[in-house]
């Protein structure tokens, strides 16, 4: 079954800044450890929330607004999305992400939509 792991409220340092090859050490070595098992589908991190757009479409209109969604409190700095046997094993690796350190992992099972889903049968 697929899990997206959600990271929340991780800085991530920028090159040239102290810790940063340090952070994408531990992010790479993160990375091929779910290669290693097998489970790692895509992984991407955001640019930060300064750079968001926010659509909504209200009355048949389009209303675009520069900006995250206002009334969220907590900033969406990137995801996993990993193929794990079980719950078990994505909460393991949820432990093991390193933004876990500073920030926080929402673990979620990716819904299967039928026209949208394009895992492997009995993936």
């Amino acid at each position: 079954m697929q899990y997206m792991l959600l990271i929340y409220n991780c800085e991530r340092p920028e090159p040239g800044d102290p810790g940063f090859e340090e952070a994408l050490a531990a992010v790479n070595a993160f990375a091929d450890e779910c290669r290693r098992r097998g489970v790692f589908v895509a992984g991407h991190p955001l640019e930060g929330e300064h750079t968001a757009t926010t659509v909504s479409v209200r009355d048949g209109r389009a209303i675009v607004t520069d900006g995250p969604f206002t009334e969220t409190h907590e900033h969406l700095g990137g995801a996993y999305v990993l193929d794990c046997r079980d719950l078990d094993e994505a909460l393991e690796l949820a432990a093991l992400c390193p933004m876990a350190a500073q920030g926080t992992i929402e673990v979620r099972p990716v819904a299967g939509v039928r026209g949208l889903d394009h895992r492997p049968a009995g993936g």
